[in-house]
């Protein structure tokens, strides 16, 4: 449909964005949207983790764990909505779950989680643009790139529940 009016460009462009083409209007509605989602994920931490770890206890002491959960799911389509012109909306989903699935190998709480994440997604980042430069590729797809080796990395060698620890570790009470 996208296509039907237009040519390959803006479908590509639909698809992969640009991030090195991001005027000041999109730049404006990134940064609104990660305020406003930072903002919001302060207030909603605590419901919003005993929502998704105990949402039967969370009813029982009137959490309304419902709502704040409606209310994240909000957040996750303004952050897409923001990003899509930047990343595209094949690299923003990427880019979204890439470096929370990677995390879950660095941290066993969820807290230890977030900061992961944060801190993969900022190295993703960083690397992806070097990348981008350098081989004079897509930014998009770079970043996301970066993004999966970093998941691959994480998978094999993260500290918690990494497959190179599995594979190496000793058997317990093993002699």
């Amino acid at each position: 449909m996208v296509s039907w009016r237009g040519g390959a460009v803006e479908l590509t462009s639909l698809l992969f964005g640009s991030v090195l083409g991001v005027d000041d209007a999109a730049l404006l509605l990134m940064a609104g949207s990660a305020t406003v989602t930072l903002g919001v994920m302060a207030l909603a931490w605590r419901p919003l983790v005993l929502e998704c770890f105990d949402p039967g206890f969370a009813q029982a002491v009137g959490a309304r764990g419902a709502w704040w959960h409606m209310g994240f799911l909000a957040l996750v389509v303004l952050t897409l909505i923001a990003s899509f012109q930047a990343l595209g909306t094949l690299m923003s989903v990427g880019l979204m779950m890439l470096p929370a699935i990677a995390a879950r190998h660095w941290a066993r709480s969820v807290g230890g989680m977030a900061y992961a994440a944060v801190g993969i997604a900022a190295l993703s980042a960083y690397a992806g643009l070097l990348l981008s430069f350098h081989a004079d590729v897509p930014s998009g797809p770079a970043v996301v790139l970066a993004a999966g080796l970093c998941w691959l990395v994480s998978t094999l060698c993260g500290p918690v529940d990494g497959l190179l620890g599995r594979v190496l570790r000793r058997p317990h009470l093993a002699g």
